[in-house]
Parts: structure tokens; C-alpha cells; sequence
């Protein structure tokens, strides 16, 4: 599902339902990340287990020794030297995309269900320009819950944002403009407008991130690549 949003240089791996979560659920972790999890709750280490060992089997495809997966600052994932990557989980849904860092320079991804946000959320994360623009869609495609796509593009876009300025973004300093696609098409595009001076990539300064989003099997789901120079 998110493979399909990301160009071939990233090795995605993902785990879907109950046999995905038997799959890679309980699979070992390293002590350094058993002790980050000694005391959570099923639910919770089976998520963080899920998305670590879909990270090592992407460390694998892209010829790179299994290791550890820890959570640096603000909990963004520190990946081996010369990769970079973005990982994600909701109920029943794990995935782990990595790329060599001479290949992009930052990736976000995210999935959710594909469910109304609840009450309460979308008031939080929407500019009111962006609100406006999710009843235009909803009017207009009513079967794709626009507010959870909003959510996970926001998600995506931080993803992407922090390795590359190791600061803070709130949903309130991107505005992203959702393109609906066409009527029988489950994929399509979104831009994220930065309200606040963008990452230096190279020589060139980021003022947006495009991204692309896709519904598929009860799942919503977003990414976002950055490009070297």
C-alpha cells in the first residue's frame, strides 16, 4: 500500500492483520529496546515491535546489517549511518520505508484508519482554510474520510520536516491543499505549504512538501519524499 507511494529506491516493508502481526509482532528485540518497552502494555509492544522488525527486514533488502531501532529526539527513529527512513503503525497495520541518504533526504510516511477522526481533532490540526477545503471535498467524494487524510498528511509532513531541521512543527505551520483525484481512483496527491522558513536541502531552500495519499483496505495512508539537490 504505501510502497505504491514511493519511488523505487525505497525499500518499504509492511505487515497487514493478524497473520502480519503474528508475523512480526513477537519478534525478538535488542535488550537496549526491550528495556524501552519492559513495562508497556501488549498492545503497545506489539506495535513497537511490529514496526522494528519491519525495519530490519527493509535493513536487509537494502544490504545492511539488522540493528536496533531507538528513539532519538522528540522520539524520531536514529537509523543506521547512511540510511533514513520513516516507520508507522495503527490497529492491524505496520510499515518501516527506508532509502539510502544519498538517494533522498528525508521521508515521511503514516497510516491511520480509515474512520472520522474523533470529535474534537480536526478543531485542533486545521487551519480554517483547510477546513474549508475538506467540505468542499467531502461534498464533492463523501466516501473518503478527508478530516483522517488531513491527520495523516500532517503526520507525514512532520515526519519529514524533523530529520532536517531537528525542530518542533506544529500542524499549524503547514497548510495542505488535498487534490481529490479522480471519482474511481483510490491515490492521489496533496501539497504541504510551510508557514515557517523551510530546511535548507543543498543549496535550495524547501518552502513546500508534495506528497501522495491512497485508501485502501479500511486503511488511509501518506507520503512524503524529499529529493537530494
Amino acid at each position: 500500500m504505501i510502497e505504491e507511494l514511493l519511488p523505487e529506491t525505497v525499500v518499504t516493508v509492511e505487515a497487514y492483520g493478524e497473520e502480519g502481526v503474528r508475523e512480526f509482532g513477537d519478534g525478538p528485540l535488542y535488550p537496549e529496546e526491550e528495556a524501552l518497552v519492559a513495562r508497556a502494555v501488549a498492545k503497545r509492544r506489539r506495535e513497537f515491535t511490529l514496526v522494528r522488525c519491519c525495519a530490519r527486514r527493509a535493513m536487509e533488502k537494502l544490504g545492511v546489517a539488522p540493528q536496533a531501532v531507538l528513539p532519538g529526539e522528540r522520539g524520531a527513529p536514529q537509523w543506521p549511518a547512511g540510511l533514513t527512513g520513516s516507520m508507522t503503525h495503527c490497529d492491524g497495520y505496520g510499515a518501516a520505508a527506508l532509502v539510502r541518504a544519498t538517494d533522498l533526504a528525508s521521508l515521511g510516511i503514516d497510516a491511520e484508519p480509515h474512520q472520522p477522526l474523533p470529535d474534537g481533532v480536526l478543531s485542533a490540526i486545521a487551519l480554517p482554510a483547510e477546513a474549508e477545503r475538506l467540505r468542499a471535498l467531502a461534498a464533492h467524494r463523501p466516501g473518503v474520510h478527508w478530516d483522517r487524510l488531513l491527520f495523516s498528511a500532517k503526520e507525514s509532513v512532520y515526519k519529514a520536516w524533523f530529520p532536517l531541521t531537528r525542530k518542533w512543527l506544529d500542524f499549524s505551520e503547514a497548510d495542505i491543499d488535498v487534490d481529490a483525484g479522480l471519482e474511481d481512483e483510490t491515490q492521489g496527491t496533496f501539497r504541504a505549504r510551510l508557514l515557517v522558513p523551510g530546511p535548507a536541502v543543498g543549496s535550495r531552500r524547501i518552502d513546500h512538501f508534495d506528497g501522495r495519499w491512497t485508501v485502501e483496505r479500511g486503511l488511509v495512508a501518506t507520503a512524503i519524499t524529499v529529493a537530494r539537490a
